[in-house]
């Protein structure tokens, strides 16, 4: 197709007298994953909820694949992955029988099941209930169950959640994949490394707003500073003097430090999106 894969105007949703997304608007081309960046209760999940039609939007317009999300086009369903924070599946059937069911949903007769199980690591598994799983296991069966129509479109909300450093590297790898086949995705987390390894672009969403939508390289040049760490040896301790690079005299005092015979090391550093976040919202993506 041509145009965005995610085309979202003004959109906005109430639980009651609660308004939890704001008027949020943003785009996603296919092929780029774009991180959503909040911390809980900033309206991400609400956000995706609207996006794959669980939730219908108060106003606003929100366009998937050209297609009005609003409308429950069953020929959209079938083109779009979903990677939701709840489990919903279908504990007394093998991990396999759990894609075959799942993939019958959109009509898929010979789905390859036991390929996609092997992506997040659990073929050895796949005759194996989900009852059985552990809690890891099944985030990784609701990776895996996104990815079983080759989606256009994937919504994934927090999908490393309660998994390992090793497993979680791994499956942002096969979130990789899937935006150089094609996909576009919307990735929902509160993880800033995960959004940074990962993301094309990240929005920052607060209070139901985005309130910064870049690349984050970009936000760390606007709202971060480059700074240099040395530290050098000080008698039996050890001391550590930042310098940023962006002021005057920086370079004769780094210069100065680096010919030092008590330099033990020098590492640049910069403002993760974390510190960033705090910056515009005054609270941290954990809070």
């Amino acid at each position: 197709m041509t145009g965005p894969a995610i085309s979202v105007e003004n959109l906005r949703f109430s639980y009651g007298d609660l308004e939890a997304v704001k008027g949020i608007g943003f785009e996603v081309q296919p092929g780029e994953i774009l991180g959503f960046l909040g911390p809980n209760g900033a309206g991400k999940s609400t956000t995706i909820k609207m996006l794959t039609g669980q939730l219908t939007p108060k106003s606003g317009v929100a366009r998937v694949l050209g297609i009005d999300v609003s409308t429950d086009d069953p020929a959209l369903q079938a083109r779009i992955g979903v990677c939701f924070e709840e489990k919903n599946l279908y504990l007394n059937m093998s991990a396999k029988e759990n894609l075959d069911f799942y993939a019958s949903l959109f009509g898929i007769k010979d789905p390859d099941s036991i390929e996609v199980l092997r992506r997040v690591g659990l073929a050895d598994r796949a005759k194996d209930r989900v009852k059985t799983f552990s809690k890891g296991m099944r985030q990784r069966m609701m990776i895996s169950r996104a990815f079983i129509n080759k989606p256009d479109v994937l919504f994934l909300d927090e999908p490393t959640d309660g998994l390992d450093p090793v497993t979680s590297a791994s499956i942002r790898k096969t979130i990789r994949e899937e935006a150089e086949r094609g996909a576009a995705v919307l990735l929902t987390t509160h993880d800033m490394f995960e959004a940074d390894e990962l993301s094309d672009r990240v929005a920052f969403i607060n209070e139901g707003r985005i309130v910064a939508l870049d690349t984050a390289e970009n936000l760390k040049l606007k709202y971060g500073t480059r700074s240099v760490k040395v530290r050098l040896r000080d008698g039996v301790g050890v001391r550590e003097e930042v310098l940023p690079l962006d002021g005057d005299g920086s370079s004769a005092k780094l210069a100065e430090l680096a010919a030092s015979p008590d330099l033990m090391t020098i590492h640049t550093e910069e403002a993760t999106l974390d510190q960033i976040f705090i910056q515009l919202t005054g609270r941290g993506l954990e809070g």
